[in-house]
């Protein structure tokens, strides 16, 4: 029975612990648990406040990418309008002001607010500098710190600075009658030139432009010198001699339009050397009329160097179209063309200039990148292409490619554009003009073919069966001036090389406007393949072959030169880091071993 209980108690003893080992376990499940919960709990928490930050730097880059303005676009331009007429403003009237001191006495009040309005802009102008984006690999940049800095460090900030400082200042000290310290204003001048360059590249009429700008610079230098010779007057005294301004008390030279209009006419004699001043009597004035003559005498070669070049970039085209009929002149009196013929070429000549066809649109368009060409033609000729049954769905890069082969051709009134049984190289589509499809007298008309219109699509194709074969069928003669598009069979095949489909899709196209005119023979068409074209093909194929052969030739012996030259190298180099031999002298050799030695070594 004491055995019995012991064992019950044991049992219990150990059902406790068991018991106490579980609420342990439970525990430390719960704890683990909890654990868990914190560390998902902190996991959310340290993602939301990373998707917080990302969208805190978001908005932040947004922030900093601000509006600016394109140098290349319309309200680049128009701004550079609006700075210049203030440019203009201040270079023409503070001079005038500083010398003539009734213009600045007489309109003080508007000259303040001319001013003010002019300073204002210029301060604009430095805000409009910061928003002007500027390319960066390809792309405009648009962060208002790199705009900013990019500003502040170019030698143009430190001009804009210099021209806004507040020189007016010294209004309250000088007085109001020295307009001169506004000076610092004229430094802003390169935004002008900048406004005159722009427009020269967007102007159609570029050669006016620059007579015109010159003109205005010559201006603007005579009006500098006619207000420094009555400023220079003034020093000396007026009336002093016969070389200075008259004297003012006389009531016909005491206006300030005579003033002026006395101090122009003497600079424009002076600095174009064409009439006669009188005579300097002082020093100085001697010195101001050499420098003047000096001035002069570089406006004088100025104005002929800039006019010549302009007159000879207005007629260069005309130059070289005139070369070209001279040529053609000399050739034929040469060969003793005949009268009739020659006119006929004369007209011709004349037709293009006045209808201004004279330009080869391959050789001025040759300069712009592939891209740009291929759109400029597809705006001119793509829906005349399109115009041509056959052409109506082909794919859009074959139309590209076609079009660029497209040649402009012009055809004199009586010319035959083809005759009847000529073979059909190219097709024709007609831009401008009419043209008959004669009889072969060249008098009976059957169909007159006007703009849009287009022949000679079949004979390119080579289409088998065809019962007119590559030969013309109808003569067809230009009725007036006639401008038409010309695509030759080559072109055509080189293009359709690598639109398999499309070809295919063409010569259905074709079979089938054969077959609707009756001009089809079905059991030719049902055929297949001619053997000529098979044996075409296979010499094509044999040659690229060949070809191929020996370009694989000339790799290979490459091949084998390098590889012997980098094995001459190695070899080079395995000489060069090879150890130095071992002496072969008694004196130098080791002992030979003894015993001792020997049973030393094998115990290490």
């Amino acid at each position: 029975v004491v055995l019995q209980g012991g064992k019950k108690e044991e049992e219990k003893g150990e059902e406790r612990k068991e018991g106490e080992e579980g609420e342990k376990q439970e525990k430390k499940e719960r704890k683990e648990k909890k654990q868990k919960e914190k560390e998902e709990k902190e996991k959310e928490k340290q993602k939301a406040k990373e998707k917080e930050e990302k969208e805190k730097k978001a908005k932040e880059e947004a922030a900093k990418e601000i509006t600016v303005i394109d140098p290349a676009g319309n309200t680049y331009y128009h701004w550079l309008f609006i700075i210049t007429i203030p440019v203009m403003y201040n270079w023409t009237l503070i001079i005038a002001r500083a010398c003539f001191e009734e213009l600045q006495t007489d309109y003080l009040v508007f000259w303040f607010l001319m001013d003010f309005v002019s300073d204002i802009i210029y301060l604009l102008d430095m805000v409009f500098r910061t928003r002007t984006g500027y390319l960066e690999q390809g792309l405009l940049v648009k962060d208002e710190k790199k705009l900013r800095e990019r500003y502040m460090i170019s030698f143009q900030f430190k001009m804009d600075l210099v021209s806004m400082i507040p020189t007016d200042i010294f209004y309250l000290i000088l007085g109001v009658t020295y307009p001169e310290i506004r000076l610092n204003k004229l430094l802003r001048f390169n935004r002008m030139m900048e406004f005159f360059q722009r427009t020269e590249t967007r102007t159609n009429y570029p050669n006016a432009l620059r007579i015109s700008n010159l003109v205005m610079y010559i201006l603007i230098i005579i009006h500098w010198n006619a207000c420094l010779y009555y400023s220079f007057s003034k020093a000396i005294g007026f009336g002093a001699d016969r070389f200075v301004y008259p004297d003012p008390s006389n009531p016909e030279f005491g206006r300030l339009v005579r003033k002026y209009a006395y101090s122009m006419y003497w600079s424009t004699l002076t600095l174009t050397t064409i009439g006669e001043t009188p005579p300097p009597v002082e020093n100085s004035e001697y010195f101001f009329v050499v420098t003047d003559f000096l001035v002069g005498v570089l406006i004088f070669a100025t104005i002929v160097g800039n006019v010549g070049s302009m007159i000879t970039n207005m007629n260069a085209a005309r130059a070289d179209f005139q070369a070209r009929i001279d040529a053609i002149k000399q050739y034929m009196s040469f060969r003793k063309v005949t009268k009739d013929l020659e006119k006929r070429v004369i007209k011709w000549f004349d037709f293009l200039w006045t209808n201004k066809k004279a330009v080869d649109e391959r050789e001025v368009l040759k300069y712009l990148p592939d891209k740009l060409r291929a759109e400029i033609a597809i705006n001119v000729h793509l829906d005349t292409l399109k115009k041509v049954r056959i052409f109506a769905d082909c794919e859009a890069g074959l139309l590209v490619e076609l079009v660029l082969k497209l040649q402009p051709q012009v055809y004199s009134p009586g010319d035959y554009i083809c005759k009847k049984g000529d073979i059909g190289r190219e097709m024709y589509i007609i831009k401008e003009g009419k043209l008959a499809v004669v009889a072969d007298d060249g008098v009976t008309q059957f169909v007159v073919l006007s703009d849009g219109s287009y022949f000679g699509e079949i004979s390119i194709l080579a289409i088998k069966g065809s019962k007119a074969g590559n030969r013309r069928t109808a003569n067809i003669r230009s009725i007036g001036y006639s401008d038409l598009f010309c695509l030759s069979k080559d072109d055509l095949m080189e293009a359709l090389t690598e639109y398999p489909d499309a070809k295919a899709l063409l010569e259905e196209k074709g079979k089938q406007i054969l077959m609707k005119d009756g001009l089809l023979d079905l059991e030719l068409a049902a055929q297949g393949p001619d053997p000529k074209e098979i044996e075409e093909k296979v010499d094509r194929m044999t040659s690229t072959l060949d070809v191929l052969q020996t370009r694989y030739a000339r790799l290979l012996a490459e091949n084998e030169a390098t590889h012997s030259k980098i094995k001459h190298r190695v070899t080079r180099l395995e000489r060069k880091l090879a150890p130095p031999p071992r002496s072969d002298q008694p004196g130098d050799a080791p002992p030979p071993p003894t015993p001792e030695t020997a049973k030393e070594e094998e115990k290490k």
